[in-house]
């Protein structure tokens, strides 16, 4: 018997896994190929994303030498991470795909929530994880009385305790706009303005600005050394720190500015976008969690050992975690 879920709206997009009757849309029990294919590349996305995560849990976890402060940071982020692949990647592709591109029942909130709070604990981890660059960078000397484990804990805290109360205020608003039939001011300003703003927009522009006085430090350091190395030398390690910079921020940034762009576009100017396109820059932002690992993670020389003796399954084979990792 066909699997069959009708949900009235008046949308006209085309949805490659419903078939449109009328202003109904009806879930076919034999998938396009289209809506096949989308399934199967979003789980690849996800399958990768757990991957490369679960890669990271375990090579901080498992080797005494990634025992430090700024390494605690990259385990927050992986998990928020691996979270965002394992919970929020499922969800969107059972709701995402199928009907909360049209309806707004119990579980697209669920799936809301979960893409609020950990994306947004993404986002503040990459931003906590600037500030302690910051301070390896731009003030090395007293690096280790700024940047402890009493900090780093805070820091991990804030991170995510800021998503889990932009979700729930971004919940409650729904709710009630739900029972209002005007426009509930505090609650649409709560979560339509000051949710992106805390969770994108502020972490955003703290991040750009630390990045830029890191990248002016680190040549101010390249042009000190040019008398002692050679020009060769000196010219290569600033081409590395612009590109290390320019990796950062520009992936960040082309995860996620064209998704806010476009919820800022829609609000300031009151023009509907199309649902389609907003999940699309909503996946699209969820990329980052899949990227992540990439660059903060396989960047470093001793990550990347730590991954080939994880993989090949070195550590199963003895007490390997006292490794000097190069």
């Amino acid at each position: 018997m066909a699997q069959e879920v009708t949900v009235e709206h008046t949308y006209t997009d085309v949805h490659p896994c419903y078939e449109t009757q009328n202003v109904s849309y009806i879930l076919t029990s034999s998938p396009s190929t289209v809506c096949v294919l989308l399934y199967v590349f979003l789980s690849s996305l996800s399958v990768v994303t757990i991957c490369g995560n679960l890669l990271v849990l375990i090579s901080i976890i498992y080797f005494k030498q990634l025992h430090t402060p700024t390494n605690s940071l990259i385990l927050s982020l992986a998990v928020a991470d691996l979270l965002v692949g394992a919970v929020v990647f499922p969800f969107s592709m059972k709701f995402s795909v199928s009907s909360c591109l049209y309806s707004q029942h119990l579980f697209c909130k669920v799936r809301e929530s979960f893409d609020v709070t950990l994306s947004t604990a993404s986002i503040l981890n990459l931003g906590c994880i600037s500030i302690d660059r910051y301070y390896a960078v731009c003030h090395p000397l007293t690096y280790r009385t700024k940047i402890n484990v009493h900090v780093v804990v805070i820091m991990i805290l804030v991170s995510w305790s800021v998503p889990v109360l932009v979700a729930i205020g971004y919940i409650m608003a729904g709710l009630k706009h739900e029972k209002c039939k005007q426009m509930c001011f505090l609650d649409v300003l709560l979560a339509t303005i000051l949710g992106p703003i805390f969770s994108f927009y502020l972490p955003v522009i703290l991040m750009l600005c630390i990045y830029l006085k890191i990248f002016l430090v680190a040549q101010r350091q390249v042009h000190s050394i040019q008398g002692t190395k050679s020009g060769a030398t000196a010219s290569k390690m600033e081409r590395k720190a612009t590109k290390t910079l320019a990796i950062v921020m520009g992936v960040f940034l082309m995860c996620w500015f064209p998704f806010f762009l476009c919820f800022s576009f829609q609000l300031l100017n009151d023009v509907s976008v199309p649902v389609a396109v907003t999940e699309s820059l909503n996946w699209f932002t969820l990329s980052n969690s899949m990227l992540n690992p990439f660059i903060y993670a396989f960047f470093y020389s001793w990550f990347r050992s730590a991954f080939r003796m994880i993989i090949s399954r070195k550590i199963f084979q003895g007490d390997f975690s006292n490794t000097k990792l190069l």
